[in-house]
């Protein structure tokens, strides 16, 4: 059918290409995750706190992430940063592609999660952000007590959707290098001269993985909406 000849696909190629991209993707997104909410969280942290010399900053800085590519992002970074600051990090010499994605990853995905986390701040009741007041609580006490813990609740299907739209985004990696899961399949398919299979492949991969997620993701939202 088409011509395709998926001969190749063996555990062979699997283990030798396909496996060390696959652990890539997963790492940096694992990492750029837990990187962005956490710088995602401050910022907006930052921009709700109504003090002009963190608003203005953190304002500044998500709007101008989300308004660039992701892979402009990625390009600069790799191409702009000087040799001797990989230098710095063991071994970072050998690994400048990946090293560049991860921060770029962190860096730019703390803008779309900074954004996911202000909406949940937001969503909880303000009496409740008056009567920790009244407890006598700080600014600081009252959103670790009181409002992170149920903004996190609220917004666990939608950070668990952005990231997997952050997933789907490893690919981009490719444009630097980095040797990620579709890098993996672009390499096998060169070197078995079926380049056509294997992005094929790769896009089956992905899709198999980003619905499952997915689907998994709407069980949960509807088991939140239960509790709720």
């Amino acid at each position: 059918m088409l011509g395709l000849d998926l001969s190749f696909l063996s555990w062979d190629m699997l283990s030798k290409f396909i496996v060390k991209g696959f652990v890539f993707s997963i790492q940096l997104t694992i990492v750029a995750t837990l990187g962005g909410i956490v710088f995602g969280t401050l910022l907006a942290l930052m921009r709700l706190s109504g003090k002009k010399i963190l608003t203005l900053p953190a304002t500044i800085y998500v709007n101008g992430m989300r308004s660039v590519p992701l892979v402009m992002v990625i390009l600069w970074f790799f191409l702009l940063v000087p040799s001797g600051f990989y230098a710095m990090i063991p071994g970072g010499s050998n690994y400048r592609a990946e090293i560049s994605a991860i921060i770029t990853f962190v860096a730019f995905e703390a803008a779309y999660f900074s954004e996911i986390m202000r909406a949940g701040i937001q969503s909880i009741s303000r009496g409740q952000v008056n009567a920790g007041r009244a407890l006598g609580m700080t600014y600081a006490q009252n959103m670790k007590l009181i409002i992170l813990p149920q903004a996190f609740r609220n917004m666990v299907p939608i950070l668990l959707t952005q990231t997997i739209i952050l997933f789907q985004d490893t690919s981009l990696v490719y444009a630097i290098g980095a040797y990620d899961l579709l890098k993996g399949f672009s390499t096998a398919g060169k070197i078995y001269g079926r380049p056509e299979e294997a992005y094929l492949l790769a896009a089956v991969v992905y899709f198999a993985m980003c619905f499952g997620l997915s689907y998994m993701v709407k069980r949960l939202q509807s088991r939140i909406a239960i509790i709720r």
